[in-house]
């Protein structure tokens, strides 16, 4: 393993020598402080002061745009206010808007060569669909490698475009897309319809009629669901493009379209003549992530982003509160403590080189939808400049799938991205903390793929390295049993040590980890 320095000991380089005796003192300061003894300010006693409060009956189970998130959202601010922490934004406002709408289902048809076709009756559409159309292009699987095109001569612009699910095989039974007997990323259903979707739209589509026979009754179940509660998807605002869609369509409207669809493998213009007459009925909903900073003392504009996500899922119809204490209430009160840390090091002088932000994101239940509207469409501070992001989802409690130490955390992602970070989170942790770092869950081949389900990941496909901070589900992940008094206070306060002392290192080494992989 590579030899880590906990202290940055290259000086900066300046044009005068004031500057660089100023540079020396800060630099001799950091060497001589001890950031345990600011990792030490993070106590079981605080964690479970704050989480009593922030997972109890009168949060309401912090369900997004609901009173108890308003609720959950002043809470925080007012910690940030009480320890001098700023707002991160310019306005000096915490709360950083984030427009969502709850996707409902839409009504109308379409009609197929006069064929009139309902909503929920042939054809599923769960966002609007408008226009007329005198002829389709279809595009067998809707796929596009680097050696292989169902676009090729087409021109799709301003056009709905048709395809089935699967992929292309060749006549020796191998597929055409990897070369040999395993199937690709296109067939991963949970995966390659966004891919098809986002393809077909960067080829200039309006639209997308997608055939899958497979996973048409999935879909048409949450239909029936959404019909029958009367219930939506919440959404980014941003992310409804209504210059976009894509309906599924079963067996018999497929056929109506191209007869022989499943036997058909050649790309083509179809003469069919389409309306599509399917009207939004979609309800916005305001909500907001919280975001402080501080600023650093010698390199502000580069940042280390600590994250934990501030919702939970609500109430039931049965009136049971879902209170979220592990999930993510501990996340959320463990990084309170965090940045209360790390203002008593910039209070005794000893403040970080680089800025730390402290970003609570609202409706990770949703979707990661907080740290989406961050990453995606709102960096307050730029991404080109970030250089890690540190989150942390559940860390309060004991996996009871898991043998081995009780003093555990898993850790998920962070050779992802830099091989260095790895590195770093390792030593730090040997040298401080020596809690067994559980790598189960940073498997490739994990089908929980929980590196794809929490707030980090809206950072990691942008090539920021991160590490999430993860201590495993439990009987009470989403039910109404995730309470306070289930949370095991002294494994809370060791892992929040463990990320403060991982944030610190990352925020006053002297130069940037190194990111030398990329995003997947």
């Amino acid at each position: 393993m590579k030899r880590i320095l906990f202290v940055a000991l290259g000086l900066t380089m300046a044009c005068n020598s004031s500057q660089k005796t100023v540079n020396k003192q800060t630099a001799q300061q950091l060497e001589d402080v001890n950031p345990f003894t600011y990792a030490e300010t993070i106590t079981e006693a605080e964690l479970k002061e704050h989480l009593y409060i922030y997972a109890s009956d009168e949060f309401e189970g912090r369900d997004t745009g609901k009173p108890g998130q308003k609720k959950a959202v002043e809470y925080i601010k007012a910690e940030y206010i009480k320890n001098g922490i700023p707002a991160a934004q310019e306005n000096g406002d915490y709360f950083q808007d984030v427009p969502l709408s709850i996707n409902k289902l839409p009504t109308g048809s379409i009609t197929i060569n006069g064929k009139k076709i309902e909503n929920g009756e042939g054809i599923l559409s769960f966002t609007q669909a408008k226009g007329n159309f005198d002829n389709i292009v279809y595009v067998n699987n809707g796929i596009e490698e680097e050696n292989y095109s169902d676009y090729a001569g087409l021109d799709v612009k301003g056009k709905i475009v048709l395809m089935k699910s699967g992929e292309p095989i060749n006549a020796d039974g191998t597929y055409t897309i990897s070369g040999n007997q395993e199937k690709s990323v296109w067939s991963n259903m949970s995966e390659s319809i966004g891919k098809r979707m986002e393809l077909a739209q960067s080829k200039g589509a309006v639209g997308v009629l997608y055939f899958d026979t497979d996973n048409y009754g999935r879909f048409k179940n949450r239909f029936n669901h959404m019909q029958a509660n009367d219930s939506g998807r919440m959404g980014l605002k941003a992310d409804n493009n209504e210059d976009f869609f894509y309906l599924l369509v079963d067996s018999s409207t497929a056929n109506e379209l191209l007869p022989n669809i499943t036997e058909e493998n050649s790309s083509k213009t179809v003469a069919s003549k389409v309306a599509l007459n399917i009207e939004s009925a979609n309800e916005d909903i305001q909500s907001e992530n919280v975001v402080a900073v501080l600023k650093g003392s010698e390199k502000p504009n580069e940042y280390i982003v600590i994250s934990s996500h501030l919702d939970h899922v609500g109430v039931n119809k049965e009136g049971e509160i879902f209170n979220g204490a592990d999930d993510d209430g501990s996340g959320t009160v463990g990084m309170l403590e965090i940045a209360q840390a790390f203002k008593a090091a910039a209070d005794a002088g000893h403040g970080p080189k680089r800025s730390i932000v402290f970003l609570h994101v609202t409706a990770e239940e949703k979707g990661l939808l907080g740290s989406k509207y961050y990453a995606d469409y709102d960096p307050i501070f730029p991404l080109s400049e970030t250089v890690a992001n540190l989150n942390i989802d559940m860390i309060g409690r004991i996996d009871p799938k898991r043998s081995g130490e009780r003093n555990y955390i898993y850790l998920i992602g962070a050779d992802k991205l830099s091989t260095e970070l790895h590195e770093i989170s390792e030593a730090v942790n040997e040298k401080y903390m020596n809690i067994e770092l559980d790598y189960t869950y940073n498997d490739e081949n994990d089908p929980n793929r929980f590196y794809y389900r929490s707030d980090h990941y809206n950072f990691a496909k942008n090539n920021i390295p991160i590490i999430f901070y993860f201590n495993g589900t439990h009987e009470d992940y989403h039910l109404p049993g995730d309470t306070p008094d289930k949370i095991n206070y002294d494994l809370l306060e060791n892992r929040t040590r463990l990320v403060f002392l991982t944030a610190w290192e990352l925020a006053n080494r002297d130069a940037r980890i190194i990111v030398d992989k990329q995003a997947k």
